[in-house]
């Protein structure tokens, strides 16, 4: 007996397993690159494998406390029939930004403050891409796994949403770092940390689910709506874009300043002779 077969003449179980395979590999494939690029990056004291698989780990298991966060919050949100944007806009800063950013951040801070790994600019960054990685990992998996149209979720999650997981923390990192590294403003340094983050993933998440719930408010048909739409996309396209560019900067300079601290590089074999 054989079981029942997938429209491609092969065994269902075997379809399914095959399926399932496809979207958890492009679910994880843009977080490995992004893992990937922003090691690369770290050209002066890179940090130790294992110590970034642990900052990954806890990533991943970051999701737990921010969804219990997110579920308290939740029940305050506007109403998604009667005010729309409002829904949108209080669900993407309170629940989604507010709740994920101060948890990565927490747990930032716990992973590697006091870790003698962190002893120069550039791991601040690191360090957060790493963590916020992770989550993104975690959720990714999620959307995609249950979403209708799985290589479409995933396509455009690993284009928009992992990429811009990314970002936040890199802006975590960059003010973490500043935080470390300057304690005469530390204090301000942290604050920033958790605020631009939590203000670039409330921007983001806001222009998306304002556009959706509109459309399902007004109807998706009404000129208005289309129009409306037509904007907010436009606008968090050329935010997106800006959030690449704050980016790819606040990298540049912390590899600068890093570039500058006083640290021994050499190889630790450098003038070793052997002596009998």
């Amino acid at each position: 007996m054989t079981g029942r077969l997938a429209g491609n003449g092969q065994p269902l179980f075997y379809s399914l397993y095959y399926h399932m395979n496809i979207a958890f590999i492009s679910a994880v494939l843009p977080v490995l690159v992004l893992l990937y690029f922003i090691y690369k990056k770290d050209k002066y004291q890179p940090e130790p494998i294992g110590k970034l698989i642990w900052v990954f780990i806890v990533g991943c298991f970051s999701v737990v406390p921010a969804a219990l966060m997110e579920a308290v919050i939740m029940p305050f949100a506007p109403s998604a029939e009667t005010l729309p944007v409002l829904n949108g806009v209080f669900n993407g800063y309170a629940v989604a930004g507010f709740s994920e950013e101060l948890c990565k951040l927490l747990l930032l801070l716990w992973v590697i403050w006091r870790s003698p790994h962190f002893d120069e600019y550039f791991d601040g960054i690191v360090y957060a891409a790493y963590l916020s990685l992770g989550f993104a990992c975690v959720e990714n998996i999620g959307y995609v796994l249950q979403g209708s149209d799985q290589m479409l979720t995933a396509l455009m999650r690993g284009v928009l949403a992992v990429p811009a997981h990314f970002l936040f923390a890199v802006t975590m990192g960059y003010y973490v770092s500043l935080a470390k590294f300057d304690p005469e403003h530390r204090s301000s340094h942290l604050w920033k940390a958790f605020l631009f983050p939590m203000l670039l993933h409330g921007t983001y998440d806001a222009l998306l689910m304002v556009s959706g719930t509109i459309g399902e408010a007004y109807g998706e048909e009404s000129t208005a709506v289309i129009a409306t739409c037509g904007v907010l996309i436009i606008v968090f396209i050329i935010f997106d874009v800006k959030m690449w560019k704050w980016g790819l900067k606040r990298i540049k300079r912390l590899q600068e300043r890093s570039k500058e601290q006083d640290f021994d590089r050499r190889h630790p074999f450098d003038g070793f002779t052997w002596n009998f």
